[in-house]
């Protein structure tokens, strides 16, 4: 078995190495004058079981073809089998014709990725489960949930604590970490105007008096948690924190949340944190290399993947 990384997120893909004790293969992926992308794999994969990791996340078209051209070199080498592991699938808001000619991005990807080489792919929450079917080869959608629920456990007093999904779409999400912890399920009612742009309606359930905290996959601009925030705390929450799998966090988001009145937003490093993210005062980065590792040592040794979320 062999770990290549891409440079989206080099950091966790460190992590995951060392946490399966395999140095990273020796590869340059680097761009030329143009900034066109050169990669060279400098040993020997005839015949290895390789993992490539790479996130396609910001600049998400750099990343995106990073990943191709490393697929295509692996492919080109004779390696036995190669497993595209991308922890943050960037088009995975696009699984739908949400207006009349407009495309479906994430089937595109996913095509691209299959016919670039891939044998299988390795993800993590998928903003719609349905991606998974786009892919002609085995795809496996990895679960923070365990990761969430653990950090969880360990800084709330969960008689006192209530889920709260920040919209009606990730209600199931939302509804499967609360059955995992054992405590009730509230939802913010909202209604979108425009993209980046949330406006809060009422709250479904109750939330007085209880510590609440929001759970989705991808936290972008960051408005729908900071209204979210609000709103429940108008309802009389005591407090409000979120746990996101994915901290996109583009544009002035890392401003928004450190000025909001979440108490506090945790996401993982499946996107590599900006400094800015280090620094901010209420936002902290937990680590799935641990998942991801005990994920690609299964597939490896083709184990039961799946029995890590049961």
């Amino acid at each position: 078995m062999k770990i290549i990384s891409g440079n989206s997120n080099r950091p966790l893909a460190e992590a995951i190495s060392s946490y399966l004790n395999l140095p990273q293969a020796k590869a340059v992926v680097k761009r030329f004058a143009d900034m066109e992308i050169f990669v060279e794999i400098q040993e020997n994969v005839r015949g290895q079981d390789v993992f490539v990791v790479q996130s396609t996340s910001f600049p998400a078209n750099d990343h995106l073809m990073e990943l191709l051209i490393i697929i295509d070199a692996l492919r080109r080498s004779s390696a036995h089998r190669i497993t595209a592991v991308i922890p943050y699938f960037g088009y995975a808001r696009q699984d739908r014709k949400s207006s009349p000619r407009t495309p479906i991005s994430a089937k595109l990807v996913a095509n691209l990725i299959t016919h670039a080489g891939a044998d299988r792919v390795l993800t993590l929450d998928l903003h719609a489960g349905q991606i998974q079917g786009f892919f002609d080869i085995p795809t496996d959608n990895l679960f923070a949930g365990p990761v969430l629920v653990r950090d969880i456990k360990d800084h709330y007093d969960l008689r006192n604590t209530v889920v709260v999904s920040p919209d009606v779409g990730g209600v199931v999400r939302a509804r499967a970490l609360a059955k995992r912890i054992g405590t009730p399920l509230a939802i913010v009612d909202k209604r979108r105007d425009r993209p980046g742009e949330s406006e809060v309606m009422n709250i479904i359930g109750d939330v007085k008096g209880h510590s609440c905290i929001l759970i989705d996959d991808i936290v972008d601009s960051g408005g729908t948690l900071c209204n979210a925030a609000d709103a429940l705390l108008a309802q009389g929450a005591k407090d409000v924190a979120a746990y996101i799998t994915h901290g996109v966090l583009s544009g002035g988001a890392v401003a928004r949340v450190t000025s909001s009145k979440l108490k506090s937003l945790v996401i993982t490093d499946s996107i590599q944190p900006t400094e800015a993210v280090k620094v901010a005062r209420n936002i902290r980065v937990i680590s799935i290399a641990p998942l991801i590792g005990e994920a690609i040592g299964r597939t490896s040794r083709e184990e039961s993947v799946s029995s890590l979320f049961d």
